[in-house]
């Protein structure tokens, strides 16, 4: 029995950032910033929140499966910038969505988050403790961005991805790999509170995204590759069976360092990069999404998808559709 993905949805906050616009806010350019990263533009938040915009993509992905909040038993949102420390993003979305049985819970995984997301669900399916699983990739990165720092913000963007899943007879998840190096989590982090008690006085301030650029993408265009193709062989395919490639939107360089390992063209690995930026968690959730609704995936067809970044994490997955 494998686990299938029988629906998607996404949402993406209303206001558009272009490169143009953050030229008039910091010494940068679209020449700059599409040639190095193939970003033109992204989503930032104003009124929207990481529940917000996870709730309304749960609920596209419910109308695209044919289910009800009433039938999904679990709820995972992988998310690194959830809206408070508690409740969790995952209970937001169960209350938003009147999700009455599903147990609900975030996890942490940084970009890998949805993919984490999507082995734990694949568990759960398999050992029988849910019958339908909603898996979500949310971030409000802008939050956490320092917009002074030009050479890190113009990256990122927000947004939510989500997926149902449910046991199937034929198809769906082929098989899995996934992977951390806490050991390089430097190279690209965010400090939240230090100690702050009767013992330790401390200013109450949150710290920011530092990235190491050269570090990650060595560490993706190595890791990555590797992560593939181990899965691939795993699920008992070759590279030249996979469909598409939908792969963590971090960079168009890395993303055609990939193809080029790989042997593949690049007109297999569909980009949402260019008017999404890098949404961490949500980046696969909604470039699959997007693949979904545009018609790209056919019953049958192979799927190959990978997370990567901070922690650092990998994770990949390969699947019949």
């Amino acid at each position: 029995m494998g686990t299938k993905i029988i629906g998607t949805g996404s949402c993406l906050p209303e206001t558009i950032v272009t490169n143009d616009d953050l030229a008039k806010i910091m010494d940068t350019s679209d020449e700059w910033i599409s040639t190095r990263t193939g970003i033109k533009e992204r989503h930032l938040a104003k009124d929207e929140t990481t529940a917000g915009m996870s709730a309304a993509a749960a609920r596209k992905a419910m109308e695209n499966a044919g289910v009800t909040a009433q039938d999904i038993d679990l709820i995972i949102v992988g998310t690194v910038t959830a809206d408070h420390i508690t409740p969790s993003c995952a209970c937001e979305v169960q209350a938003a969505i009147g999700a009455d049985n599903a147990v609900a819970f975030d996890i942490n995984a940084a970009c890998s988050g949805f993919m984490f997301a999507l082995n734990i669900a694949h568990a759960y399916l398999q050992t029988g403790a849910c019958k339908t699983a909603l898996i979500i990739g949310a971030e409000t990165l802008s939050k956490i961005m320092d917009w002074d720092d030009r050479s890190t913000c113009v990256l990122f963007g927000d947004g939510a991805g989500a997926a149902v899943l449910q046991k199937s007879d034929r198809g769906g998840l082929l098989a899995f790999d996934q992977g951390s190096d806490g050991a390089k989590g430097s190279v690209l982090s965010c400090a939240d509170r230090t100690n702050n008690n009767p013992l330790v006085k401390t200013p109450r301030e949150l710290g920011y995204v530092h990235m190491d650029g050269q570090e990650v993408y060595r560490f993706a265009v190595t890791t990555v590759p590797q992560s593939l193709t181990r899965t691939i062989e795993a699920a008992g395919l070759s590279v030249q069976d996979i469909d598409y490639f939908a792969l963590h939107q971090a960079n168009i360089r890395i993303l055609q360092a990939v193809a080029k390992r790989l042997k593949v063209s690049e007109e297999r690995l569909p980009v949402s990069l260019d008017h999404c930026g890098n949404i961490s968690a949500a980046s696969v959730p909604i470039l699959l999404d997007e693949m979904n609704r545009k018609g790209l995936l056919k019953p049958g067809m192979k799927v190959a998808m990978s997370g990567f970044g901070g922690g650092l994490t990998w994770a990949s997955a390969v699947l019949e559709w």
